[in-house]
């Protein structure tokens, strides 16, 4: 958004840039943290909140801002803000309660801790910009339904490749064309990779092992192509959708070619996919319908193919160096890259990496046990099958076989937890609702 520089310039020159603050210390969150302080005028990085302090100190460090103060207090935090002196903390929440602060960037991509920051920002009446796909496609909906009554705006990042596709997806709808199918790119799908497998790869690239478990094998594409559709009102064609691969660097303008054609041209609501091979990865795409002639025949000239099928990509995603403009989007012009639009379309359910025994505590997203797989809402009620957003710390009841989707029915869950808190009230907040009134809604936001 071209908008954004002016409207940060704007800020700079009057001395009121904006006060934004992080939760999280990791891999992503050292990108964002360098981001905003050195190449974003009109924008500080007030404060980063992480379990351990030292980790947010040399964030700050290798940003290029070397005295920070740690704090344990509100009123220390807000002393700090307002003599313009970076702080560091031990405790979340304080980000969320200090006065002075417009956004909270969310970036640790757990779900537990992640729900309860986000909740006491919205009651502070701060703005939300998350990096944490898997909390939005666990208890997005209701989040979102707690912002709205707030007055706040809450929204996943740009450069996430899901806010990558929403802007793409709201473009295409701009030139007349509806977008079918909201595609993501990926190099690798193995649902039976571990932290033990990826160790290697996550030592060159200085990344969590957990992390990158998650993305190889499905469980971060199945929540990021599930808060996709739960935006748009989509839906996956079947659980854990149907991942084409293709040889390596196939072109994705070829993509209209390896999903069904009768499904994405049968006036359904869309569909949400991904392909393994192709080129440019790691990228995004949209596949688009048009009935004008005329302007098929202009999207024949301009290479677009000659339909009835059209392809929209955008050849990466720039994660962190976009973020620092999703904030600006929410705090200046109360504009969301992408948040859920109504109740569960999509969600992400749990399946066993190995076979699992009576008796285990399941372990958490891109670890040992489990795997995600995106699956339509209505199934995953009716079937009643356990969100992997929930599954971590579930006592099994009995044993599980190697693939099979756990259901609520086979584990016993933690006591007092703020997510089972969240997904009943946002069952509950939902029920009314019509289906289909939801999913002819949905489709006008674009």
């Amino acid at each position: 958004m071209l908008i954004i520089d002016t409207a940060l310039q704007k800020r700079q020159r009057e001395g009121r840039p904006i006060r934004v603050a992080m939760v999280g210390a990791g891999f992503m969150a050292r990108g964002v943290a360098r981001q905003i302080c050195r190449y974003v005028p009109g924008m500080e990085l007030v404060a980063i909140a992480n379990r351990t302090p030292d980790k947010a100190r040399a964030i700050y460090a290798e940003a290029g801002v070397p005295h920070v103060t740690e704090v344990g207090t509100v009123a220390q935090l807000e002393a700090c803000i307002e003599q313009g002196r970076p702080a560091i903390t031990d405790d979340a929440l304080l980000l969320s309660r200090a006065s002075g602060i417009e956004a909270i960037i969310e970036v640790t991509g757990a779900v537990e801790h992640g729900a309860r920051v986000v909740l006491e920002a919205i009651r502070h009446g701060k703005h939300i910009v998350l990096l944490n796909a898997e909390l939005d496609g666990t208890v997005g909906p209701i989040l979102k339904v707690y912002a709205d009554r707030a007055g706040v705006v809450y929204t996943v990042s740009d450069g996430d490749q899901p806010g990558v596709t929403l802007n793409l997806a709201r473009f295409v709808k701009g030139l007349g064309v509806t977008p079918v199918l909201c595609g993501n790119i990926k190099g690798l799908h193995d649902p039976y990779r571990n932290p033990t497998t990826q160790e290697g790869f996550a030592r060159q690239w200085g990344q969590n092992p957990s992390m990158v478990t998650s993305f190889a094998d499905g469980s971060k594409i199945s929540f990021e192509q599930a808060v996709i559709a739960n935006a748009l009102g989509m839906q996956v064609a079947r659980r854990g959708m149907l991942g084409p691969t293709v040889a390596p660097g196939t072109p994705v303008t070829q993509a209209a070619e390896w999903y069904p054609q009768e499904l994405l041209l049968s006036g359904g609501p869309g569909i949400v996919d991904y392909v393994v091979g192709a080129e440019p990865g790691p990228g995004v795409f949209v596949l688009g319908t048009i009935d004008d002639p005329v302007q098929q025949h202009y999207l024949k000239l301009y290479k677009l193919g000659p339909g009835p099928l059209y392809c929209f990509h955008t050849p990466y995603h720039l994660c962190h160096f976009e973020t620092p403009t999703t904030v600006a989007r929410a705090v200046l012009f109360q504009d969301a890259a992408l948040a859920p639009a109504g109740p569960m379309c999509v969600e992400v359910v749990t399946a066993a990496k190995i076979a699992l025994h009576a008796g285990q505590v399941l372990d958490g997203i891109g670890h040992y046990h489990t795997y995600g797989l995106a699956e339509n809402a209505d199934v995953a009620q009716r079937e009643n099958l356990l969100p992997i957003g929930v599954a971590e710390g579930c006592i099994l009841r009995h044993d599980v076989p190697q693939d099979q989707v756990l259901t609520y029915d086979d584990v016993l869950l933690p006591e007092g937890r703020l997510i089972d808190q969240l997904r009943r009230e946002q069952e509950e907040y939902f029920r009314s609702y019509s289906a289909t009134a939801i999913l002819s809604g949905v489709r006008s936001v674009l």
